[in-house]
Parts: structure tokens; sequence; C-alpha cells
């Protein structure tokens, strides 16, 4: 079995090794947690975002950067290809650990979920499980995180808080921009998952996603962050499905064009929720568009579209 914590160890240590290159920042806690700072105080960048990537998707995935055409101009974007999509996405990188310690919030993603089986039905689903000695994790937000939360993840994953290793980066950075951009396979296999498909059938994936500019706070980089998937992930999947009819079921309906709340930019969503996430349609977390290749029948299936104008207008782009 892969250990998605010893395939991400390698890419933070490669991270420290290249800090001074990377704009990023190495700070060691007194309880011994070793935490890189890439986008808080430390300038951070695309290829440190590059490597917030590889940590979250354990290094399960070829990441590299492109271009997004937007019509009259171009945005940067990130491309992914993994032959381990279940293991790369759900078992590490889904975003699925709401982390809060007093007065710190943090959605904690990467390897170390897995020694914490958060979720534990997720894990039973997937059938996977790792039992590696130390544990590295990747912290959406905006402040370090200080030794009573390394204490609290350290114990949920049952480690020594000196084998904790965490990374991160706010919403409102390059790096952060660069990392959410890159869960767009992630994202669309869990949509997949919350219709009742049986995830483990898909076998391969790839994708391209825009990446935002920095639009203002975190919040408001919350909203253009999340159009790049919404409304410019553009995602493949190769699956072996025995019932073809069923697929292009599922197909038609993963896309984002399918929730009642698509149409406008995220954060004007969020907004007129009162920013609860509780009262927008989980459906909309998904790519504008997907093709599925079933492997067996040779059949191809797409669904959705990309919405270059909602992404233009989420960018606040203004043509001088």
């Amino acid at each position: 079995m892969i250990s998605v914590n010893e395939y991400g160890m390698d890419v933070f240590d490669e991270m420290m090794d290249n800090s001074e290159e990377l704009h990023v920042e190495l700070l060691e806690l007194d309880n011994g947690t070793t935490i890189i700072d890439a986008g808080v105080g430390a300038e951070g960048g695309y290829e440190a975002g590059a490597y917030l990537a590889r940590i979250c998707m354990a290094d399960l995935a070829d990441i590299r950067f492109g271009t997004f055409d937007l019509g009259k101009f171009m945005v940067p974007a990130v491309e992914l290809t993994t032959d381990h999509p279940v293991i790369a996405c759900m078992a590490s990188q889904y975003a699925g650990w709401r982390i809060k310690v007093k007065d710190f919030f943090g959605m904690g993603s990467g390897p170390a979920r897995a020694l914490s089986l958060n979720p534990r039905e997720l894990y039973e689903k997937i059938e996977y499980e790792d039992d590696a000695s130390e544990a590295v994790l990747v912290l959406e937000c905006s402040t370090i995180p200080k030794e009573e939360v390394a204490d609290k993840i350290a114990s949920d994953c049952g480690v020594d808080p000196e084998d904790l290793y965490i990374v991160v980066a706010p919403t409102a950075s390059l790096a952060g921009s660069v990392q959410i951009s890159a869960r767009g396979i992630e994202t669309g296999i869990h949509k997949f998952d919350s219709l009742g498909f049986d995830i483990k059938t898909i076998k391969h994936a790839h994708g391209i996603i825009p990446i935002s500019p920095i639009v203002g706070n975190d919040v408001e980089c919350m909203g253009s962050t999340n159009d790049c998937i919404i409304y410019g992930g553009r995602m493949y999947y190769a699956v072996k499905y025995d019932d073809v009819e069923d697929l292009k079921s599922y197909v038609q309906r993963v896309p984002s064009v399918n929730s009642p709340d698509y149409g406008k930019p995220f954060y004007k969503t969020f907004k007129e929720a009162g920013f609860d996430f509780f009262k927008i349609d989980a459906g909309m977390f998904a790519p504008a568009e997907i093709t599925v290749n079933e492997l067996n029948s040779g059949k191809t299936f797409t669904s959705g579209a990309i919405n270059t104008d909602i992404l233009v207008e989420s960018f606040g782009v203004q043509s001088l």
C-alpha cells in the first residue's frame, strides 16, 4: 500500500532544501513541529504553490503550469495528471479536516488526514489506511499555528509533535491560489461520490484549471479561487464501469451548471448567503466541464462547459 505521508515527506524535505528559491520560511515550534510558511509572512509564489499541491496529492500527480485563454487576455493555469486519483485526491488532498483550537481555524488537507482518519467513513469506503510515523499537513489559513494547535493535530494523527510537518498558505496568496486550483480533479471525484458513484472505478485523471489572480482579502479570494474550478475547470477521467447507461447519467449530473446557485461569481453567492456555506448548494462545488472515457467499452462522454464571462467578472479584470 502506498504511504501518502511517506511520499508527502519527500516533497516537504525537498521544499525545505529549496526554501530560498521558493521564497518560503522555515519555522520550528517549541514542541518540535516544523512549519513552512508559504504566504503568511513569507512571499511564497507559484512554485511554492506547486509544492503545496504536490504535498496535498502525496506526490502522486504530475503538476505543471500552463496558460488559460480568457479571450483578450490569459491567466496562468495548473495542469494535473494522475494514475492514482482516488488515493491522491480522496485519501490525501480532500480538504475534509476543519481544525479549530480556541481562536485558531484552518482547513487541513494532505497526507496527515489519512492518519487522523478524517473523515473515517471516506477511508472505509475507499479501503485505504496509512501507518506512517510522520505526518504531513497543508493548512489553508492566514496565521501560523501555535504549539497547542500542533499538539492537537499530532495527537489526532497518533504521532509526536516533533514528527509533525505543516505547510501554511492563506487563500489570498499566490501559493494558496495555485493549490486551490490544483483541487480540480478532487472536486470532480467528490461530486461523483456525493451522487452515489463508486469512485473506486476511477482509474486515471487529468485536468486543467485557471489560477486566480489575487483579488482582495481571504474571503474575496475564496470566491475567485472557487470560480476557477466552478467556471473554468476542465477534467478528464478514465474509468472502468460496467453500466454505460448509468455512467452517462452520472456524467450529466457532475458539472457545476446543474446547481441552482450556478450563474454568478461565487463571492456574490457567498455574500447573499450571509457567508454561510451551509446555505449554498453543495452541488455547486464541481468542475465546469468533465469528460469520461469508459475503458472497457471504449465509450467517451462529456458534459458541462466553461464560462469565461463569469471568470472575467470574478477576477475583476480591467481592459485598458
